[in-house]
């Protein structure tokens, strides 16, 4: 949280902090394969009927959950899902189709523009905040904005080739690299399974909750908070942001949440 400088992907960021502090060793400065995903369409979004007909943004489908996060009080406010249909149509509306589109080329492009314009960003700042934090500078060749642009008009059917995220990319890879890694099933970034960390953060966020004081107690509903902690994170079905972020990652953020609130006490008018 203090490297992002506010609350983050729980352990996904946190093992690409403790991956850069090591490479720092060895080198001040490295390529990454951060942005293919966006630009050549490999996230399981791009491909789940559930996602693609979700009407949101496909990475935070979470809606109800979030929502029910909030303090009642809040809630009566606070709208959460008013102001994601306001961003969600916003971009959309901004997404140029072409008369030589097909059906499902024009409807990747939504997919491809929402990723391309909001969580690639996100993982951007990841990227550059986990790594400078070590004082190790990762660049991004694959974010090159004439590989966006290039990439960006080729037909959905070329760009999934034989039907596989990042199909065409593989393609072109062949002869370059070895099969094992051009084949392989895709594999997200690391986050952690050890169940010491389920019981760890568990532990964190449970003393927050019993703790009057602690700050985010004033914005969550805390009878959800306690049936997620109960139940392990089980009571919190779908990811809270991207493909990795269950229930572990859920209590995680909430402890980042928290801490955000104890270092800056900002002041929060409703």
């Amino acid at each position: 949280m203090i490297a992002r400088d506010f609350p983050g992907m729980a352990d996904v960021d946190s093992s690409l902090l403790l991956f850069c502090q090591n490479v720092k060793d060895k080198a001040t400065v490295s390529l990454t394969g951060e942005c293919a995903d966006e630009i050549f369409g490999g996230y399981p979004w791009f491909f789940r009927e559930d996602a693609l007909n979700s009407g949101t943004f496909p990475w935070s489908i979470a809606l109800d959950e979030r929502q029910n996060i909030l303090n009642t009080d809040i809630a009566k406010k606070v709208n959460l899902k008013h102001y994601i249909d306001y961003r969600y149509t916003e971009s959309i509306n901004e997404v140029e189709i072409l008369d030589c589109d097909s059906k499902e080329t024009a409807e990747k492009r939504k997919i491809s523009h929402l990723t391309l314009n909001w969580f690639m960003q996100t993982l951007l700042d990841r990227s550059d905040k986990m790594s400078m934090y070590n004082g190790f500078e990762l660049r991004v060749p694959f974010c090159d904005y004439r590989l966006a642009q290039y990439v960006w008009n080729i037909p959905w059917e070329l760009k999934a080739l034989n039907g596989r995220e990042k199909g065409l990319l593989r393609y072109i890879m062949k002869g370059k690299l070895p099969s094992e890694i051009i084949d392989r099933k895709k594999s997200p970034y690391p986050k952690t399974w050890n169940p010491t960390y389920l019981s760890t953060v568990k532990n964190m966020l449970t003393k927050i909750m019993e703790d009057k004081s602690a700050p985010i107690n004033n914005l969550l509903n805390r009878k959800y908070i306690l049936e997620i902690l109960e139940t392990d994170g089980k009571a919190f079905s779908r990811p809270w942001f991207g493909q990795l972020m269950t229930g572990p990652q859920l209590m995680a953020y909430l402890c980042q949440v928290n801490m955000w609130l104890e270092k800056y006490q900002p002041k929060i008018e409703l």
